[in-house]
């Protein structure tokens, strides 16, 4: 019985410094990379600024050649929309859409992913001597969910190695279509 009432009460204890310790954990999460390309802004963001080129360079559609994509709204700019279905839990099934663009320069998109909170995706291509600094974040935001706040330290690690392969496929189709005059 003693055991019991000790393993009860380390429980309680362990949930409250979880608690208390996830009140001071960040909010939100900013996971950014980037990459230098020759080719030009304008090559760049004609790739970027809508879906239909997505999967050329996605770090993500290699992962299930059997998913489903449905393409709504306009082929570019605001209200351009991509969803997505796949069986492989990896993979999952949700949404984005295109809600702001800088044309020439940004394109910001809202992701939903199906269970989960929504966040935002932002490229930015920046002109160069020579061409094009293309920068890619994802941010997303947790405020009440303090499980979340834990699962958050660890999303520079989960994506940041899948955004710098998506970086380096557009970097290439981007060089590529600019070595064609594309």
């Amino acid at each position: 019985m003693r055991f019991l009432k000790y393993l009860a009460w380390s429980a309680l204890a362990l949930a409250a410094v979880l608690l208390v310790v996830g009140a001071f954990l960040p909010t939100s999460a900013h996971v950014e990379r980037s990459t230098r390309t020759t080719a030009s802004p304008d090559t760049v963001y004609g790739i970027v600024e809508g879906f239909q080129r997505f999967n050329e360079w996605s770090p993500w559609a290699g992962l299930d050649p059997q998913a489903r994509y449905t393409f709504s709204g306009p082929a570019t700019g605001v209200g351009a929309r991509m969803e997505w279905s796949s069986d492989k839990p990896e993979v999952g099934s949700g949404s984005q859409e295109i809600t702001a663009v800088e044309p020439g320069r940004s394109v910001t998109m809202r992701l939903d992913f199906d269970g989960q909170s929504a966040a935002i995706s932002t490229m930015v291509i920046e002109p160069e001597a020579g061409g094009s600094l293309v920068r890619w974040s994802f941010d997303t935001s947790y405020e009440g969910n303090f499980a979340m706040r834990y699962f958050g330290l660890l999303f520079d690690g989960m994506i940041g190695a899948d955004y710098e392969k998506g970086l380096s496929k557009l970097k290439s189709i981007a060089e590529g279509a600019s070595a064609r005059g594309g």
